[in-house]
């Protein structure tokens, strides 16, 4: 492996959490390639340069998570850019918030295109990439949230692609625990309206206050989290301090 500075990938970068998690593995001294879609560019422009405003090198990778040579593409284009891949944050998600008996094939489709397939397809190649590159220490990240642990109303779909999640990352890390290389998810619980997923949620329950409140109610801590809240876990994920943590879920906040 080269000996510059250890490099990560953000999907779902463009805003809310992923900027968050960007900035942070900035601030903790990595490169990042922030990836989102191609209609995300601009404000991928805006993190590409708070990235570099914090020291770091940045690169914008735009693709589609659920699409598998766009993944294969981001992964190579960084490799090749950088020289090396150490973190793979599969952040990227869709929110779905409807009855179930409502819920389309459409609808399915869509969720599990995104939280499923692109988690899968960011696991698979990042981990390919990394033990190509011979990386003894690299970290896979997967997004996975509170509804991965337990269902609720009008999110039957959602909680579907997010429990997948913890199958995945378990599977995934015990096939790669002799490499050196860690497998964890992250489930935050629902944080405040600078989150755009959750944004995304309140408005499509057709009230906002109340669903913000309803939530804080469920927090044991009293307040809804922020995206820096997440990063931070994340950010601590990703370290080589977490070398003996594989396979485990990491940050929740209510069950």
């Amino acid at each position: 492996m080269s000996l510059t500075s250890r490099v990560a990938i953000v999907t779902g970068a463009a805003r809310g959490i992923g900027r968050a998690i960007a900035l942070r593995l900035a601030e903790d001294g990595l490169d990042i390639a922030v990836n989102d879609l191609p209609s995300a560019h601009a404000r991928l422009e805006i993190v590409r340069a708070e990235v570099q405003d914090r020291g770091r090198r940045a690169l914008i990778v735009t693709a589609d998570v659920s699409c598998a040579p766009d993944v294969e593409r981001m992964v190579n284009h960084t490799a090749r850019n950088f020289g090396r891949l150490d973190v793979m944050v599969a952040n990227a998600g869709v929110a779905l918030y409807k009855k179930f008996v409502d819920t389309t094939v459409e609808d399915w489709h869509k969720a599990h295109s995104v939280n499923g397939l692109g988690v899968f397809l960011c696991y698979k190649y990042a981990a390919l990439k990394m033990q190509e590159l011979g990386n003894k220490n690299g970290r896979i990240i997967g997004a996975s949230s509170v509804l991965g642990r337990t269902g609720i109303p009008k999110a039957g779909v959602y909680c579907q692609t997010r429990f997948g999640v913890r199958g995945l990352t378990q599977t995934l890390a015990q096939e790669l625990a002799t490499t050196g290389i860690t497998v964890n998810y992250f489930c935050p619980g629902d944080s405040d309206n600078s989150s755009a997923a959750v944004r995304d949620v309140a408005e499509g329950t057709g009230d906002v206050d109340g669903f913000y409140a309803a939530v804080t109610a469920q927090t044991p801590v009293g307040y809804l989290g922020q995206p820096d809240d997440i990063a931070d876990a994340v950010s601590f994920l990703a370290s080589p301090q977490a070398h003996f943590i594989t396979g485990e879920l990491f940050l929740r906040t209510f069950v």
